[in-house]
This record gives structure tokens, C-alpha cells and sequence, in this order.
């Protein structure tokens, strides 16, 4: 049995000490035989752009020996070797501009002396132009550049505008080498998580083809389920498969959808399902954004944007949506045209991230995880046992445990979505079948939580001191929401939760249940 490539990013390292490799080099001879030379990946952390890009730089250095038994051996010119400069900006954090500078000096001299090449040049942009030029006039033939996670320096530092804008101006320097050098260059690959706009970060380059959506390209990285089933064979034998595509497939980058392949790597070490891609990153900025602007957390169910939206962000320019698909959090559900545009609807990709990220923004709102924990088991057994009546004291619990100086620096308590928004991230972190704004013929249900046999249907609404009660539960009976699970459930219940601003808690709780026919 091979070993389990980990974390690993080395082609040489893969084939040179036995691991499972997914052979995805048809894909390196159709991009080289396309003939356009200069492409842009965008793909989510730990998705296999490193070790794709590796992988080019050995074909393109002429290691035949490494690809033996690969679609590549048989369909590449191994006497044509070329020279390559490889630059990635992976590993550590870049504190700031000079920092920056430090790193891609470091960069381009171990480029100088790989290729056995001597530079001249103090300014960092024309030591890139001459190591380029000096390149390819020692190895007499064009030169490929390799940019791995080109976009890291920004992201580590996007919550510091000021540091971030100076880092974007000076890789925007840099990288302005690569329009200059066209008549040296044999082939330019970037990869990186984001997608900045060209203006900001590849201004004159326009011939620089984004495959990220390409549906050539949609299994670039990632592994699909044909690829899963032949590579890991040996491994698989009694695994789930429902449950492994439910917790680690979804991603679509329109074409085949594709594993998340850490994920499957852990899992297949582990056999455990749990949520090793996103124990590995926290998405403090997105939790930041989605609470500075009070965005419903049901409404992630249902996203939809145009393309221009999805495509590139800045810095003083960032959509939740844009940065939730561009780090893997969301992914395409669909495709359609209005007029002359493009729209994508989104959903999660899968179990892990929709869960997991319901868990973190609880830990957001809760501020005490350990009394999460705890109302989380509480609850789950509740919706098992049918109680009902339990279920209020545990939200009411779990709003009252929230300090008062947490709603003194956030006035979420005014928005009905702040309430729908703590119940969603209950009942999802759960790993619950959770629907927020349900379609019915009737209208819309605000949310609806399937357990087992067993389906619970929620109205939510914020109401004055001395409002009317009740006007929750009373909207699902006068919208008759159950009658759109006649047949799908063997049990239905109704509750309407009622909140007040001013108390920030729960004031009105009623529920009654119903059966299937006669609901």
C-alpha cells in the first residue's frame, strides 16, 4: 500500500518515495499545446496548486524520468528542456512592505543560483528582468515562470488596509517584469486563493488567460470521484461513499465536481469524518465582515451573483460573496443568463464547510464555547426526543449568556436576522438538514430543520414591548407552510419564536404539532 501524500507539494518527492499520485498531466500538455503561454488559477487553500505547479516546473525541466507510467510521458518533447524560475510566497507571513522586499530577494537569489546565473541589478524589479534575460541566454531558450500563491503577502494582511496597499503596489511592481520580458518567456502560470482585479495587480498584462472558470480546467486540482475510485482503491474498501461525498464533494468550478482533496487524505489516514480542510485556516476576516454587516447567515443558502462580482476583488473593494467562493466557502450551483450577463447561484460546497462554518460564528456570538458545547448537546437530544418545550429554555439560555458588553460594541438585537442567524448556526453546526427561506406555494418559510423522520418548521419576528403575541405561529397556520410536507414527513411541528429588541431574548415561544394529514 503507498503512502499518503500529506501536505506534500514535491512532484519529485511524490514519485521519488512511493505515494498515490492523481495523475492530472494531461492537463499540463493541453494548456503547453494551447499556445497561449500565460495563465491565472484561482483555487482554495490546500487544493493541490502547489503540487500542480511543481509538477510543471519538472515536465518543463525535463525530468522524464519522474513521469513514467503518467499520461505525459508519451505526449511531451523531453529533449526540449527550459529554463524556470519558480517564486512562492507560501510559507511565512509577510509583516510588511520591507519584509516583502526581504522575501523576494531571497526569491530571485536562489533562482540566480539554481540557474547558474550571476545579478547584477540592486533594484528587486530589474534583478527580476535581468534573471529572466540572464536565463535565457545562458540555457539559449525561453524561460517559464512558475508564481505560487502570488496573492498570499495581501491576504495575510487584508485586515490592515494600509500594509496590504503597499504590498499590493509593490508585487504590482514586480509583476509588471512579466509584460516587459514577453520576447524571453516560454510559458507563465500564477496561481494563488484570489483573484485581484488585472488593474490592481497585473496592469498591461492582457494576455494573461483566467482558467480558474474554464471548464477545461474545472478538475485541475481536486480529485473527481472516477479519480478517487482508481487512484485510492485499496483504501476505500468499506468506506460510506454517500457520506464521503456529502462531507468532502461539491466543488464545482463548472465542470466535474471535485473532492476536496486534503480532506480525503486525512480522511483516508483517519477514517473518521470530521473537518480537517477548515481546521486548518481560520476565516476571522470573513466572520468580521459578515458581523460589520449584519448578513444573515440563512441567506449563504441562497446567494446569487453576477460573474463581474465573483471575478476579482481589492482591497478597498471586497464583497463577502466575491471572498466566501474565492476561499472555497461557497460554490457554483448553477449557471444562467439574463440579458448580456452572467449570473451564478451559490451554495455550500459541502457538510464539513457548511457546518463548520455555522460553528465558528457561533463561537463569534457566543463568546463562551464551552457553554456552546454544552446547549448544542442539549438541543440535539431535544429534536431526537421530540421535546419541544425544552427547546426555549435552551435559546433562551444562550441569549441570556451573552454579555451585555458584546451588544454595547454590536447592535445586532434590532435585526430579525441576528435571531434567525443564531438558530441557522444551531441547528447546521449540528450537521442538520437545515433550509432557510423555503419555497412553498404559500410563500416562504423562514426555516425548516429535518431530523430523521421528523421535520420542524420556525417563524421568527422581532416585536415592541407590547406587541401583539403570537403573530409568529400565527403566520405559519395562516400561510398553511406544513401542507408542503405532506408525505415527505411522519412528524411536523410548527413553532413561531418570538423576540424583543429591548430584552434580547426570546418573549414568545408557541409551537403545536401537526399531523402529516392534516396539515
Amino acid at each position: 500500500m503507498k503512502k499518503l501524500p500529506i501536505g506534500i507539494q514535491s512532484f519529485v518527492k511524490m514519485r521519488e518515495d512511493d505515494f498515490y499520485y492523481v495523475d492530472k498531466t494531461r492537463m499540463i500538455v493541453e494548456l503547453v499545446n494551447k499556445g497561449g503561454g500565460y495563465y491565472f488559477l484561482s483555487r482554495p487553500r490546500r487544493f493541490g496548486k502547489s503540487l500542480f505547479l511543481d509538477t510543471l516546473r519538472q515536465a518543463f525541466l525535463g525530468r522524464k524520468g519522474l513521469f513514467a507510467g503518467l499520461y505525459i510521458e508519451n505526449h511531451w518533447d523531453w529533449d526540449q528542456r527550459y529554463p524556470v524560475i519558480h517564486i512562492s510566497f507560501g510559507s511565512g507571513v509577510i509583516q510588511d512592505i520591507a519584509d516583502l522586499g526581504d522575501r523576494f530577494a531571497y526569491i530571485l537569489k536562489v533562482n540566480a543560483q539554481e540557474g547558474q546565473v550571476a545579478l547584477t541589478e540592486n533594484n528587486l524589479r530589474e534583478r527580476f528582468l535581468e534573471l529572466i534575460r540572464a536565463l535565457s541566454l545562458q540555457h539559449h531558450q525561453k524561460v517559464v515562470v512558475l508564481i505560487d500563491e502570488y496573492d498570499k503577502p495581501i491576504l495575510d494582511n487584508i485586515d490592515k488596509p494600509e500594509i496590504a496597499i503597499a504590498i499590493r503596489e509593490g508585487l504590482k511592481n514586480f509583476y509588471s517584469v512579466i509584460k516587459d520580458s514577453d520576447e524571453f518567456l516560454k510559458f507563465v502560470f500564477i496561481t494563488g486563493v484570489s483573484k485581484f482585479s488585472k488593474v490592481s495587480l497585473f496592469s498591461g498584462l492582457n494576455n494573461l488567460d483566467d482558467i480558474t472558470l474554464d471548464p477545461d480546467a474545472a478538475t485541475i486540482c481536486g480529485y473527481t470521484h472516477e479519480e478517487l475510485l482508481d487512484t485510492f482503491s485499496d483504501r476505500l474498501e468499506g468506506v460510506d461513499m454517500e457520506a464521503l461525498r456529502l462531507w468532502y464533494d461539491g466543488y464545482n468550478f463548472l465542470g466535474e465536481r471535485v473532492y476536496n482533496p486534503f480532506d480525503i487524505l486525512l480522511f483516508l489516514k483517519h477514517h473518521d469524518f470530521r473537518n480537517y480542510w477548515f481546521e486548518t485556516g481560520s476565516p476571522s476576516f470573513l466572520i468580521k465582515l459578515i458581523s460589520q454587516n449584519h448578513y444573515p447567515m440563512p441567506n449563504l443558502e441562497r446567494v446569487e451573483a453576477f460573474e463581474s462580482l465573483l471575478s476579482s476583488f481589492d482591497i478597498d473593494r471586497i464583497h463577502l460573496e466575491t471572498l466566501l467562493f474565492q476561499t472555497g466557502y461557497l460554490t457554483i450551483a448553477e449557471k444562467s443568463r439574463i440579458g448580456e450577463k452572467i449570473k451564478f447561484r451559490l451554495k455550500y460546497p459541502n457538510l464539513e464547510v457548511k457546518s463548520s462554518l455555522a460553528d465558528e460564528i457561533l463561537d463569534y456570538f457566543t463568546q463562551v464555547p464551552s457553554e456552546k458545547v454544552d446547549h448544542q448537546s442539549m438541543l440535539y437530544g431535544m429534536l431526537q426526543a421530540g421535546n419541544i418545550d425544552a427547546l426555549k429554555k435552551v435559546f433562551h439560555a444562550f441569549f441570556a449568556s451573552i454579555p451585555n458588553d458584546w451588544y454595547r460594541k454590536n447592535d445586532f438585537a434590532r435585526y430579525e436576522a441576528y435571531y434567525a442567524s443564531i438558530f441557522y448556526c444551531y441547528f447546521t453546526a449540528l450537521g442538520l438538514d437545515v433550509t432557510a427561506e423555503q419555497m412553498t406555494n404559500k410563500g416562504r418559510i423562514d426555516m425548516a430543520v429535518r431530523l430523521d423522520n421528523r421535520v420542524f418548521l420556525l417563524e421568527f419576528k422581532v416585536v415592541e414591548i407590547d406587541g401583539t403575541p403570537n403573530k409568529a405561529i400565527e403566520q405559519i397556520r395562516k400561510m398553511r407552510y406544513g401542507e408542503h410536507y405532506i408525505g415527505k414527513a411522519d412528524e411536523i411541528y410548527l413553532i413561531g419564536v418570538e423576540f424583543s429588541s429591548a430584552d434580547r431574548n426570546i418573549v414568545g415561544f408557541d409551537w403545536e404539532r401537526v399531523q402529516p394529514d392534516a396539515a
